[in-house]
C-alpha cells in the first residue's frame, strides 16, 4: 500500500492518524532518507497523543520518551548507533511498556526486533531539496498491523 502526501501538514495528519489507531504495545518503524520527514510524521503522532512538549528527533539521544502522552511515546533513532550496540538501551523493556514504540533506521537493529510491526517507508518524489511530496510504503507484518493500516487509510479517506 502507498500513499501519496505532498506537505509537512498532510504528513502530520498520517502521523495523527496512526496515534488516534494505535494501541499499547505497538511497534512501527519508520525508513527513509535523512530529511525524508520521519521526525515530522512523529510529531504529528505525538500532537495527537496530546503531548505538549516539542517531540524532537532523537538522533544525538538514541531514545526520546514522551510518558505523559494518553498513550506513553517511545521515539528512537538508531541512525549514529555504534557497532549496533544494544547494550546502553533496553529496548525489550520498552517494547514490552504500554505504550507505542516508533524506531528510525531501524535497519540498524532489525535482528532484534519482533517479527511483527508496522514498517512506514517514506520516499521524495524528486530530487528537489525543498519539495514535500513524498510517497509513503506501508508494510504490515502480523494481523494486528494488518489491522492498522486500514484502521489508518480509514480515517485519511
Amino acid at each position: 500500500m502507498k500513499l501519496s502526501i505532498d506537505s509537512a501538514q498532510k504528513m502530520q495528519e498520517l502521523g495523527a492518524a496512526i496515534a488516534q489507531t494505535a494501541q499499547a504495545h505497538d511497534l512501527l518503524l519508520l525508513n527513509g532518507d535523512l530529511g525524508a520527514g520521519k521526525t515530522t510524521l512523529t510529531q504529528g503522532i505525538g500532537r495527537a497523543l496530546g503531548i505538549k512538549r516539542p517531540v524532537k528527533s532523537p538522533t544525538f539521544t538514541i531514545v526520546r520518551e514522551y510518558p505523559e502522552a494518553k498513550l506513553p511515546l517511545f521515539h528512537m533513532d538508531f541512525y549514529r548507533l555504534e557497532n549496533d550496540d544494544l547494550s546502553s538501551i533496553d529496548l525489550t523493556n520498552y517494547l514490552s511498556e504500554p505504550g507505542i514504540v516508533v524506531i528510525e533506521w531501524p535497519d540498524v537493529i532489525q535482528k532484534e526486533l519482533p517479527e511483527q510491526f508496522l514498517q512506514l517507508t517514506i520516499k521524495r518524489v524528486d530530487d528537489s531539496w525543498s519539495s514535500t511530496k513524498r510517497v509513503v510504503e506501508f508494510e504490515a507484518k502480523g494481523e494486528r498491523y494488518k489491522q492498522w493500516v486500514k484502521n489508518i487509510l480509514q480515517l485519511l479517506t
